[in-house]
């Protein structure tokens, strides 16, 4: 069995999404830097997360490095998952999702496939995934994972403690280094959108706003 990785738990908390910073400004604010492949979509549309990165590396078709990331993992970290790009499989469903809301983690984002669609809406844990896949995975106890180490992740390299936020729009990876400084930006930005949604409510066009006419 392949041993994990140091760095299990988040090296620091991060503000909450009551920020109300939206996926879409927080990549921007990142100078689009950091965009999850657009594929990797809540299961349920109302699905957002935000919070630091826990790790994981999980053979195809294997999900037990994921129940040994949840049962490690601190309280409002998001699961961030690589399965190997292989066959598609439902790496995660219904129990684990129950399991992450006993747990109080923030969500998990999977560079895979989920099931129990219905199930997952009814217990709220919000998950970021692929799509659907009905097949189920193996557990081998000696198959080569880690927990806590860098990961790729929809062409994006997470590394534990790494922002990830996400909501209907998609997800984004904010390394750790960069928060403080992405997070002022995004703020500055929602400023200028709102002093644009003023200017139309005045009646100004965005061809106006944004001097797009011919010189």
């Amino acid at each position: 069995m392949s041993t994990a990785g140091t760095g299990v738990t988040a090296s620091r908390p991060y503000p909450g999404a009551a920020t109300g910073f939206s996926a879409a400004t927080v990549v921007e604010a990142a100078g689009n830097v950091g965009a999850v492949a657009h594929e990797i979509k809540p299961v349920h549309p109302s699905f957002k997360v935000w919070g630091p990165a826990v790790t994981v590396a999980t053979p195809s078709g294997d999900n037990l490095w994921i129940h040994r990331a949840l049962a490690t993992a601190d309280p409002g970290s998001v699961l961030v998952v690589s399965t190997g790009n292989g066959e598609p499989a439902g790496y995660w469903g219904e129990i684990l999702s129950r399991a992450g809301r006993a747990r109080h983690l923030a969500g998990v984002v999977l560079d895979g496939f989920a099931r129990d669609a219905e199930r997952l809406a009814e217990v709220g844990f919000p998950v970021f995934a692929r799509g659907l896949c009905i097949r189920g995975t193996s557990k081998d106890r000696d198959g080569a994972g880690s927990v806590g180490r860098n990961v790729t992740v929809g062409g994006v390299v997470v590394r534990p403690g790494d922002l990830v936020v996400g909501d209907a729009d998609g997800v984004v990876v904010v390394a750790a280094a960069r928060v403080d400084q992405v997070l002022a930006a995004a703020a500055e930005r929602d400023r200028k959108e709102a002093r644009i949604m003023e200017q139309i409510r005045q009646g100004m066009t965005t061809v106006n706003i944004f001097e797009l006419g011919d010189d």
